[in-house]
């Protein structure tokens, strides 16, 4: 192995970094190629030039209608009260499409004759020379320009073409992309991977979008941490692909071989951009190819490849760009940014009367489900340190624009049935679009017009009454409290309770290590209330200030083992296998303010609270009672 010396990321823009790659490749040469392929099996390629028609369409005169062919001058004279009898001899019968017979040059719909017993035809205006006749070339005259270069063929250029003699087709060739993952760590996917196997998923991803932008996507075997293999595999990449990409092995750790092998191989061009996430990508050409390097994160790999590798394949293809369709929304809580960076944030997305409101969601560049659950996403620029609450963003769309305005906005208290709900909703061609931030959370979400409901489960101290008043505290406006059932909540543990944990006053106990929800949880509210009662000091408990969004989130803490206990549903604990010690039967209510009663999300989601199947399935669960579900009252 070659003498490697220490190359620490290099700070610059994504628009530099472009510009580089963009000069390199130009200045080798890099670029489209063609091939010719049957037009019937180039169906979404792009032509390599224009197409002209080799012979005209239709390329014989044809007869337009189902009747019979005539001389126009055997017609003259032709009327309602005084018709034109012609004999067999001076007519053809004709049905579309067939050649016009010699010495005719009209024809004469069916519809519009009268056959006599004699053989004899009746007509009852005259014929025009070339009436209901298709001349040679009406549609395209041969040497005709059919399809220009750059044109991505759809199914009606695919006829044309037919049409005009062309069965073969000169396109531009896809680009080649292979994907080299990297890493000691990789696994194939399976459900069974053991600690410290991570499920290799980055290629599948990164190759579904360069199919899906047009390129022939290539995955290279998992090449572990080697430098020597890893020099190999690049190498045998470049020899067969258009483009090449290593995943992970661009930052700066002692196993991060890439942009060592790729010094050696060729020129590294870029290594570290200004973008969070995403800083250690890396490009470079090898072989007068650029091969990336896109970071191990998958939300970073994903916006490297969305920013970097998309353009090369389509710059490949010689086409632009595509845009997203954008979308001005108000941005619902304020965000901080390091000045210099190009931040890239996901937001859930809706429309809430009269505005359209942006939701920031967790900016982890580990969390690939934020992508899943995303509806848009936005920059914050490089000389910006944050955005206030309520500035104007520009949000790209991930999602159709039509279905982001029709969904219902719900911030507030996660529950497993809401994901029940989700599914249901869009079945009947309605989104819904949630974020999790806890019950107080949603309430402030509805006062500022940020949402259409809230999930809520608070317990009052003074009363023992659930939200009635919490809304009234903190909403401030007429709305409406619809149960969506009573569920059980607990302590979560590890399978046989090992620890013994039966009450809030174990949480105390030093051996006992315990996940919070966040602050404004109806599930943390319930925990301060219970601790204050037994006389236990938060600070006592070990872990009360980890705090998770999510009662999966807690569950996935203690099946992990990093936590002995937390305080959620027992759907959670059921759904990863964890038992479960109850607490409380507590009411979990959407809130919703009267001037969104009427929404179609809201009307459909009452609809299925009523509905004996989807009570079932949500029962189904475990921990909940959903007889009374769509109980309404009245604050």
């Amino acid at each position: 192995m070659a003498e490697r010396r220490k190359i620490y990321l290099e700070t610059i823009t994504a628009e530099e970094a472009v510009a580089r790659l963009t000069a390199a490749l130009e200045a080798a040469g890099w670029g489209t190629a063609a091939e010719v392929i049957p037009v019937a099996e180039a169906l979404g390629r792009v032509t390599a030039e224009g197409v002209t028609a080799r012979i005209s369409s239709p390329h014989y005169p044809a007869a337009a209608v189902d009747g019979i062919a005539v001389r126009a001058a055997d017609t003259y004279g032709a009327s309602e009260t005084s018709p034109v009898r012609l004999g067999p001899g001076q007519y053809v019968w004709v049905d579309t499409g067939d050649p016009l017979p010699p010495g005719r040059d009209a024809c004469i719909m069916v519809e519009d004759l009268n056959r006599l017993p004699d053989g004899q035809v009746e007509i009852y205006a005259a014929a025009a020379p070339w009436q209901n006749v298709r001349p040679i070339g009406e549609d395209v005259v041969a040497t005709e320009l059919v399809v220009p270069a750059g044109t991505v063929l759809r199914p009606q250029e695919i006829g044309a073409l037919l049409a005009t003699g062309n069965v073969a087709v000169p396109v531009r060739r896809r680009p080649v992309v292979t994907f080299i993952p990297t890493g000691d760590e990789l696994v194939q996917p399976r459900p069974d991977p053991g600690p410290g196997e991570i499920i290799e998923f980055n290629s599948r991803v990164v190759l579904s979008l360069v199919q899906e932008w047009g390129g022939e996507p290539r995955r290279h075997e998992i090449v572990r941490d080697d430098y020597e293999a890893l020099k190999a595999a690049v190498a045998a990449a470049v020899e067969t692909s258009d483009i090449v990409v290593v995943n992970a092995g661009s930052s700066a750790g002692s196993q991060d071989y890439s942009v060592h092998v790729l010094g050696e191989l060729g020129q590294v061009l870029v290594h570290g951009v200004a973008i969070r996430p995403g800083k250690p990508f890396m490009a470079a050409v090898v072989g007068g190819k650029p091969v990336l390097g896109l970071p191990g994160y998958p939300v970073s790999t994903w916006l490297t490849a969305d920013l970097f590798l998309k353009p090369l394949v389509y710059r490949f293809l010689g086409l632009p760009v595509p845009s997203r369709p954008r979308l001005q929304a108000q941005l619902t809580r304020r965000l901080t940014s390091p000045m210099g960076v190009l931040e890239f944030v996901r937001v859930k997305v809706g429309q809430v009367g009269d505005r359209v409101v942006a939701t920031p969601m967790g900016r982890g560049a580990g969390v690939i489900s934020s992508l899943v659950r995303a509806d848009g996403v936005f920059f914050i620029p490089p000389d910006r340190e944050g955005l206030e609450e309520g500035a104007p963003v520009e949000v790209e769309l991930l999602r159709p624009r039509e279905e982001v305005l029709r969904s219902l906005v719900a911030v507030g208290s996660h529950d497993i049935i809401l994901d029940l709900v989700e599914s249901h909703l869009r079945r009947r061609g309605l989104g819904l679009s949630s974020a999790h931030a806890g019950s107080l959370g949603g309430l402030v979400a509805l006062r500022r017009g940020e949402a259409h409901v809230a999930g809520v489960h608070m317990l009052d101290e003074a009363s023992g009454e659930y939200n009635v008043a919490y809304v009234r505290r903190y909403l401030g406006r007429p709305a409406r409290l619809v149960l969506l059932g009573r569920r059980d909540q607990g302590f979560m543990v590890q399978p046989g309770n090992p620890k013994g944990i039966r009450g809030f006053g174990d949480l105390a106990r030093p051996d006992v290590r315990f996940v919070n929800r966040q602050r404004g949880a109806g599930t943390r509210i319930l925990l301060d209330y219970h601790l204050k009662q037994e006389g236990v000091d938060p600070a006592q408990v070990d872990g009360y200030r980890r705090e998770e969004f999510t009662h999966l989130a807690v569950a996935a803490a203690v099946a992990s083992g990093t936590a002995d206990c937390g305080l959620g549903i027992r759907a959670a604990a059921r759904a990863l296998g964890l038992d479960f010690v109850p607490v409380t039967q507590e009411e979990y209510e959407l809130c919703i303010p009267l001037e969104h009663w009427d929404h179609p999300g809201v009307q459909a989601i009452r609809e299925l609270l009523t509905d004996p199947a989807f009570r079932a399935e949500a029962e189904a669960l475990g921990g909940y009672d959903l007889r009374d579900a769509g109980r309404v009252r009245e604050v």
